[in-house]
């Protein structure tokens, strides 16, 4: 199976109330993270079977953002293993009920999602990986350990569309 492990997008400031931020929604610079990740996906040509996301909202807004823009068209699936008060073993059980699946997007939060992260490559949780909002790592699952494949932010993305629209320009001569 290839994981791809989604954080959600950019939701603003946090509430101080839990149940007041479980409610809080993606701002505009989250929307277009969604749109911008999406992009990268297609373009890497990513096959997702199911997309699994957080209760909260700005999780369930980012998969549904981005599945919308995959051209996925099931429902997004909803997972408490993928909550702010989730455990490792939640998520492993959260695993194996996909495990038939080719390509798996869960879209998460942090710290769960890079300690998951962390501990499905070492084994032990001995890595930390940064993964800013709207970052999307790919781990494939079935090597021994897993290998984490790549990892790819909305900053890094930018940067390298912008580098490409420079780059694929015609040069001109100079006979």
């Amino acid at each position: 199976m290839n994981l791809y492990l989604m954080r959600h997008a950019n939701a603003g400031v946090p509430r101080e109330s839990p149940a007041l931020d479980a409610k809080r929604a993606l701002v505009k610079e989250g929307k277009d993270q969604c749109m911008l990740m999406a992009r990268v996906l297609s373009a890497l040509k990513v096959q997702i079977d199911v997309i699994v996301s957080s209760p909260l909202k700005r999780a369930m807004q980012t998969a549904q953002f981005v599945g919308t823009e995959l051209g996925y068209e099931s429902k997004v699936e909803i997972s408490p293993a993928l909550g702010l008060d989730a455990n490792f073993s939640a998520f492993q059980n959260l695993l194996a009920k996909y495990a038939d699946r080719e390509g798996v997007l869960m879209v998460g939060h942090n710290p769960n999602l890079f300690q998951y992260l962390g501990r499905l490559i070492t084994g032990n949780g001995g890595a930390a990986i940064r993964m800013r909002k709207g970052s999307i790592a790919r781990i494939d699952l079935d090597r021994h350990p897993p290998i984490l494949r790549w990892l790819i932010d909305p900053r890094m993305a930018r940067q390298i569309y912008a580098s490409a629209a420079r780059s694929s320009r015609p040069m001109t001569s100079r006979k």
